[in-house]
């Protein structure tokens, strides 16, 4: 039955796109062949004097004009042929050979009113461009270089506007936001020009000034922006507004994009706001009309290319999911798997994208998983497995163990459930020892970036000043006031590029602070985890099954909660509380005749308002289970008790009656000393790291319960409201 049903599904995706190619025939398919983006200028021979306004048309109905500096970007295949026009100079016909950038001269042009200069800087500048174009998203360092070295030539605003947008671009695509809006804004200050201004609102977006990148989108002229851009204008609006979750509007601008780009066919916008009009309605719960659009994006994407196609295969696949269609999406993410197959003969996929097979096949066996249906799972998690070690993936390893763990001990495969845990175990170390790495190496990026920033921030002001040195020479008649003037002007612009750089220096140190917390976090000491896990082998092998079942279903229960709260810096209290609550309750179920315990929050606290880092007090329960009361002669007790102490603080103390720290001490072996001490140092560390990010939010003080030989311990977390 289930092979009749992938059948029809199949047959009717094959119906869907006959039916659209048919409705879109005006849109090629870029399998039949190649196209790719053809960089050129326009310019007056002899002079190199820029043409702006040039028509540039190709014989197959794609319309550019050039910009300010006589630059146009426009998509073609080889064998194509582009028509220059304009109504200085007699018509050009070029025919396209490569990918290289085209050069066009003319003559019998207006007189220039740019100063001509050599040959060579040009020359120079061009090349030193395109290979920062060229390494962009291979080498962001390398990249920065060449836009350092273009500028070192002798350019005029025009170049430094043109190197300024490409350094924004760069830094967009490697997420340093704030970076790339201050390369824009120099870009701009240089050359106004609707390109940069479109990517200084969208960076504005991504970088979380939602408002601002509104009002950006809005100071554009819409009947100066060419029909590209007016695509991109509207999106970008609509990004905005689906941001905010002002969903009519987003809707509205993206329809508006979508009229556009069909009136004037451009293929690959009317693929994405397609895409993206269905995010919304999905995002308001309309499903049926998100299908629509989806089923409309699926069979635009699939004339783009593959790797377009495989994109939307899986976005759609994201949204069957979130609506527990999953035989849908399988089918879905199967066809995206053959999809990669392709890509992956001519191009490597980084395991950051979302369309890696190990990721597809996870989430395949993640669907049947889902469905109930463990039989199918497995494969599909193992071979998400096996893909993910074999391409270094330790994420994707590390959350399909997980899964091949709670499959088969769902089957009852207790040997497989042993041994995958003990993998998980091994993946945890290797994901860590991953982490570290990734933070020193995120450190160096940092520091390389920052040399590169330097050093363009100083050519910058060297053009600056140079230019300044020569309006003085030129000017040395004019008044003592005027000289004063000019050299006020260059102290506030050196007074800027501190500012800049100080503000940079401050987005490294939170960056720094955020990937430090990251890793903090991800070092949770897996004691806990074994001693569960071997507690759950002894209700196995004593035949006591229910209770066995029992404890791990509560202890997934907790992991899985835990691993959802890892990336956040902060969490409800109520949610540390029903952490704490089930946390508490498992070591009670080990370790029930050694100590009773109580969880005591006082009424009038509200535990919605409070905000608490993640697993924060864990440790400190865990010290007083495992070094305190597990050695005491009698029963003792464990109490967690929350108390309001001001409007806006409460204490949270944990206090016990066993044997106190300075006998758990003396009964530590040197491994457990080194052990006990690395996890309260992590703790003083996340507390220390978030105090500094929020101004002193948790207090943490630790003394002894009482004045017996059983002296206990207690610690007191003071916590303050946000």
């Amino acid at each position: 039955m289930r092979i009749s049903k992938t059948y029809y599904i199949l047959l009717l995706f094959c119906l869907i796109g006959f039916l659209s190619f048919g409705q879109n025939r005006a849109i090629k398919s870029a399998d039949e062949k190649q196209s790719f983006t053809i960089r050129g200028s326009v310019s007056e021979k002899g002079t190199h004097k820029p043409y702006k306004n040039v028509e540039i048309l190709v014989n197959g109905g794609k319309y550019v004009t050039t910009s300010f500096d006589g630059s146009f970007n426009i998509q073609a295949k080889i064998g194509d042929e582009l028509i220059i026009k304009h109504p200085d100079f007699e018509t050009i016909y070029y025919t396209v050979k490569s990918n290289e950038r085209i050069s066009i001269e003319v003559v019998n042009a207006v007189e220039s009113r740019y100063k001509s200069r050599s040959q060579g800087d040009v020359k120079r500048f061009n090349q030193m461009i395109d290979s920062a174009d060229a390494y962009l998203k291979k080498d962001a360092e390398k990249s920065i270089k060449f836009i350092g070295d273009a500028l070192d030539v002798n350019v005029n605003t025009i170049q430094s506007a043109k190197a300024h947008e490409l350094l924004g671009d760069i830094y967009a695509y490697w997420k340093q936001h704030d970076l790339a809006i201050s390369a824009y804004k120099i870009s701009l200050q240089n050359t106004e020009t609707a390109s940069a201004k479109l990517k200084l609102a969208k960076a504005y977006l991504n970088n979380g000034n939602v408002e601002t990148s509104i009002e950006t989108y809005k100071e554009l002229d819409e009947s100066t922006l060419s029909n590209y851009e007016k695509t991109l204008w509207y999106e970008g609006i609509g990004d905005a507004y689906l941001t905010m979750k002002r969903y009519d509007e987003a809707i509205s601008s993206y329809e508006d994009g979508l009229q556009v780009a069909q009136n004037h066919l451009i293929a690959p916008k009317v693929t994405d706001l397609n895409s993206k009009i269905a995010e919304v309605y999905s995002e308001q719960g309309d499903t049926s009309k998100a299908k629509n659009y989806f089923t409309n994006s699926l069979s635009l994407a699939k004339q783009e290319n593959k790797k377009r196609a495989v994109e939307e295969q899986v976005k759609v696949a994201e949204f069957n999911s979130e609506n527990a269609e999953y035989e849908s999406e399988i089918v879905l993410r199967k066809l995206a798997i053959e999809g990669i197959k392709d890509i992956e003969v001519d191009s490597i996929i980084s395991n950051e994208s979302p369309i890696t097979s190990q990721k597809q096949n996870y989430k395949i066996g993640n669907a049947y998983l889902l469905s109930n249906d463990l039989t199918n799972a497995i494969p599909y998690l193992e071979k998400s497995r096996e893909e993910a070690g074999e391409r270094g993936d330790l994420d994707v390893k590390l959350d399909a163990t997980r899964k091949l763990s709670e499959v088969n001990a769902r089957l009852g495969n207790t040997e497989k459930t042993i041994a995958y845990n003990d993998e998980y175990k091994d993946v945890v170390d290797e994901l860590y020892a991953k982490k570290i790495q990734e933070i020193s190496q995120a450190a160096r990026f940092s520091r390389n970036i920052a040399e590169q920033q330097n050093r363009i921030t100083s050519l910058e002001s060297d053009r600056a000043l140079s230019k300044s040195t020569y309006e003085l020479t030129q000017e040395r008649n004019k008044s003592q006031q005027l000289i004063i003037y000019s050299l006020i002007g260059g102290l506030i612009l050196l007074l800027i590029t501190g500012f800049l750089m100080f503000k940079y220096i401050k987005q490294q140190r939170l960056a720094n602070n955020l990937l430090a917390l990251k890793s903090l976090r991800s070092q949770m000491n897996p004691h806990f985890i074994f001693n569960a896990l071997n507690s759950v082998n002894t209700f196995i092998a004593t035949n006591d099954e229910r209770t066995a079942n029992k404890y791990l279903s509560d202890f997934s229960q907790l992991m899985r909660a835990v691993l959802e709260n890892s990336e956040e810096d902060f969490i409800p209290l109520k949610k540390e509380i029903e952490l704490l609550n089930l946390y508490t309750k498992l070591e009670h179920f080990r370790f029930q005749d050694k100590f009773d315990y109580s969880i005591d929050v006082d009424d009038t606290i509200d535990v919605e308002e409070f905000q608490i880092p993640p697993m924060l007090l864990q440790p400190y329960i865990e010290n007083a289970v495992w070094h305190g009361l597990r050695y005491k002669t009698e029963k003792g007790h464990l109490n967690i008790n929350i108390q309001p102490k001001s409007k806006d603080e409460i204490t949270i103390i944990i206090s016990d009656d066993g044997i106190g720290r300075a006998r758990s001490k003396a009964l530590k072996t040197d491994h457990q000393k080194k052990q006990n001490s690395k996890g309260m140092n992590n703790i003083k560390k996340r507390v220390a790291i978030l105090n500094e990010m929020y101004k002193d939010k948790v207090d943490v003080t630790i003394e002894d319960f009482q004045e017996l030989e059983d002296a206990g311990t207690k610690v007191i977390v003071t916590l303050k409201k946000d």
